[in-house]
């Protein structure tokens, strides 16, 4: 009876007096994500060059920034943490299911550092700045960040808007996309469709993208080459998977698939994969 009832005063001690963490493991703790995104907060810059809305932490550093150049209809996306790829001219921006692809510099950016990818400011602006906001650029990431407070992304598109200038004595041109787009110059509008036979494989081609499918991806993925020459005599060259990925196209008349009686007016020889292929094409 006395043990047990030892037994019973040590568990009520336990009990009444909870162990605490130690302050050498409370200092060890590694900060949580909510703690993180505090660390960072949106400032909303102007001058006479532009406007700018940034995400810089508590020391100053800037993680990543909205720019709309004075008078310029456009809209630069610098993310400094970014590394120049020099076969990637991409870098896509957005919130949510909502986004933007822009011509980046595959040089990087010498006045800002990092990348910095630029077009045309997009009609759905207010959309990308709505909510959590992320960039990619290649493998590269950065976010998704906290989303901007609405005062001052509603400003931001506001102050892009009045940036964008259009003649007024002639209608607005539609701005190139991406895919028309190559080293800071309009490309070809390049619309083919391509076929190949044994194996499966076909691309439709835009610009300088080749959207490449076969049988185990049948939606595609898209290729950013760079590309030289004419539609009908023309080469895309860029890497699919680590390899190279090289399409070019020849004037073929009679070009078969090898599966119908159908005749194309281009030929076309891919190198995919370190495999050799071949297939016809025709304009969409």
């Amino acid at each position: 009876m006395r043990a047990t009832g030892l037994i019973i005063s040590a568990l009520l001690v336990a009990a009444c007096n909870p162990q605490q963490p130690s302050k050498s493991n409370a200092g060890s703790l590694e900060p949580s994500e909510p703690e993180k995104a505090a660390e960072l907060r949106w400032d909303l810059r102007s001058s006479g060059e532009g406007v700018a809305l940034a995400l810089v932490s508590g020391a100053g550093s800037t993680a990543m920034r909205l720019f709309c150049p004075a008078a310029r209809s456009e809209l630069l996306v610098n993310v400094p943490s970014f590394k120049p790829i020099g076969s990637e001219e991409r870098l896509s921006f957005g919130s949510s299911g909502e986004v933007v692809a822009l011509v980046a510099d595959s040089n990087g950016d010498a006045q800002r550092g990092g990348v910095s990818g630029s077009g045309a400011v997009p009609g759905n602006l207010a959309a990308l700045v709505s909510g959590p906001v992320s960039a990619s650029y290649g493998a590269q990431s950065s976010g998704p960040h906290p989303a901007p407070p609405g005062d001052l992304a509603r400003a931001f598109v506001r102050a892009c808007a009045k940036e964008t200038v259009r003649p007024a004595a002639q209608p607005a041109l539609q701005p190139a996309g991406a895919c028309q787009t190559q080293d800071g110059k309009p490309v070809p509008a390049n619309r083919i469709r391509a076929i190949g036979t044994e194996p499966f494989w076909g691309a439709r081609i835009e610009g300088r993208c080749v959207t490449y499918s076969h049988p185990e991806d049948q939606k595609g993925t898209r290729v950013w080459t760079k590309f030289s020459g004419t539609t009908s005599n023309g080469s895309w060259t860029g890497s699919l998977g680590g390899h190279p990925f090289v399409l070019r196209t020849r004037p073929q008349a009679d070009c078969s698939d090898g599966m119908s009686d159908k005749r194309y007016p281009i030929a076309v020889a891919l190198t995919v994969g370190g495999e050799q292929r071949i297939g016809c094409a025709e304009p969409l």
